[in-house]
């Protein structure tokens, strides 16, 4: 991490007599587009290392105020990868990318790449990402990770993430007062940040949600989780986590009340569409390739019929499909709360 992160700053050509401000975009899991443990104490001792020996940098903190002076942004990802170039393998390294941007010319200035090893890192998603009832990687987080992964210094920044950057600036306030328990101050936050366009994303919604069903605010919750059901159907990637008994088709106890009034709404929206809806099943990577596709197949189906049972024109709507852990997000396959999002449902428009 290290290296990266003085390559990154090296690479700048700061000059020694000049004075810089500088923000960070908080880095994210690069598969994903989560914020983590390890993506979090990334930041922290890049944050350190730059205040240790690059004094003419200030860092600011990442708010809208300090987004309009135009200063340096830093951002990054932290990606799990397979050595062996397997794409369905275990992930078993990791590759860190830095990108540092001139907000005033709206250009990458310097790159920082590393590789690492697991050991020593946390891939636990923050609360309210390990809490979001729906996951999607829409059109801003794609241009933040593209905006690290995918330019090389003197490009411009990614025009899906430019413009969306005074919005992640309110985004990261309200996150930090859920994660606070600051529950009416986040959900102010993010419902202001709806007041901008840029501001329709998945993650403010899944934020809305968390905030009212904390709240006790079960209509203004079930709204949230409509609009993101509507965002996932429209953009074909509707990816629930459901929280299953370990092993096992059925879901976790504790979780059926609002199991059922998701499945409900997914049902009413699902049922507007002209098209079918595939039910797709995926697992965490098991002992066996044929166990995790055939565990993932029962779950799909199980949802499936759960929502049939409410909503019986459904049934002759829909199609139940198992892929295993051949589609895994994160693909570590530690069974834990850091890799819960492979264990997912994920609902697609198909032809009938």
């Amino acid at each position: 991490m290290r290296k990266a992160a003085q390559e990154l700053l090296a690479n700048a050509k700061l000059a020694k007599d000049q004075k810089y401000n500088m923000i960070v975009d908080p880095l994210v899991d690069g598969n994903s587009g989560v914020q983590t443990e390890a993506t979090a104490a990334m930041e922290q001792s890049v944050v350190q290392l730059v205040k240790e020996s690059y004094q003419q940098v200030d860092v600011k903190p990442f708010t809208s105020e300090t987004v309009s002076t135009l200063p340096l942004l830093m951002v990054g990802t932290f990606t799990p990868i397979n050595l062996q170039g397997k794409a369905d393998g275990e992930r078993d390294a990791y590759r860190i990318c830095f990108a540092l941007a001139d907000l005033k010319t709206g250009k990458i200035i310097s790159k920082g790449l590393a590789r690492s090893l697991p050991d020593g890192f946390d891939p636990t998603p923050l609360a309210l990402f390990r809490e979001m009832p729906v996951w999607s990687k829409d059109a801003a987080t794609e241009g933040y990770v593209k905006t690290c992964q995918g330019t090389k210094a003197g490009d411009p920044i990614n025009p899906a993430y430019i413009d969306t950057v005074l919005a992640a600036s309110t985004i990261n306030e309200a996150m930090k007062a859920y994660h606070g328990k600051r529950y009416k101050d986040s959900l102010a936050l993010f419902q202001s940040v709806l007041k901008n366009p840029a501001g329709n994303q998945a993650r403010v919604y899944a934020g809305i949600y968390l905030n009212q069903v904390k709240l006790g605010n079960k209509k203004g919750a079930m709204q949230a989780f409509g609009q993101l059901v509507d965002m996932g159907l429209a953009t074909d990637r509707l990816a629930v986590q459901f929280n299953f008994k370990p092993g096992a088709t059925a879901f976790s106890q504790d979780q059926q009340p609002q199991y059922s009034q998701w499945l409900s709404e997914i049902a009413r929206q699902s049922l507007r569409q002209t098209s079918c809806i595939e039910v797709a099943g995926h697992t965490r990577r098991g002992m066996s390739e044929q166990m995790d596709e055939r565990l993932s197949l029962q779950r799909a189906e199980f949802v499936r019929q759960k929502i049939a049972a409410a909503n019986p024109a459904f049934a002759k709507r829909s199609q139940a499909k198992g892929y295993g852990s051949q589609r895994a997000i994160v693909g570590t396959g530690k069974g834990n709360d850091s890799d819960a999002l492979d264990q997912r449902i994920e609902f697609k428009k198909v032809s009938c």
